[in-house]
């Protein structure tokens, strides 16, 4: 499978690529924890059917030393016991962030007021940022069926 544009080869993708790839910098900044990062990543991935993005953040995750346990409930995470209350928190964040046109409301008061007692202003600010800035990339890459399974970590940081 070939992706339907080389976004590395094209100067204008590289340009935003570029300008996404700072704003993940700015998130982690915020001091969300790296570890729920890459849970968010990889729940609104998931949702998204982004196979390129899943091949990424599952082995980023991994080389940083998330255990597989961990990785392979991330779609369960309601019934799964290994997720903090903090993490739980993000991931429902993730879900009703992710799936805006199921909700006719947008994200619910209690889902946001869940997440606040666990995330500072800065962190929460990450955390949005986090959710909207890895749809954008499932969508870049959902769009151009971008081939995973080849991505080696660190391969873009």
């Amino acid at each position: 499978m070939e992706a339907r544009l080389n976004v590395f080869a094209s100067p204008t993708a590289s340009k935003a690529l570029k300008h996404l790839t700072a704003v993940g910098k700015v998130v982690s900044d915020t001091g969300l924890p790296a570890a729920t990062q890459e849970l968010v990543k990889i729940r609104a991935s998931q949702i998204n059917g982004c196979g390129f993005c899943l091949d990424m953040h599952t082995k980023e995750a991994a080389a940083a030393g998330e255990t597989s346990t961990r990785l392979n409930l991330v779609a369960a995470w309601r019934e799964a016991k290994v997720f903090t209350e903090a993490e739980r928190a993000a991931l429902e964040l993730t879900e009703e962030g992710t799936r805006l046109a199921d909700a006719a409301g947008g994200v619910p008061d209690d889902v946001w007021a869940n997440a606040a007692k666990h995330f500072d202003e800065e962190q929460l600010t990450g955390l949005v940022t986090l959710i909207a800035l890895i749809n954008s990339f499932n969508r870049l890459n959902v769009i151009l069926q971008q081939p995973a399974g080849d991505y080696q970590p660190g391969q873009f940081g």
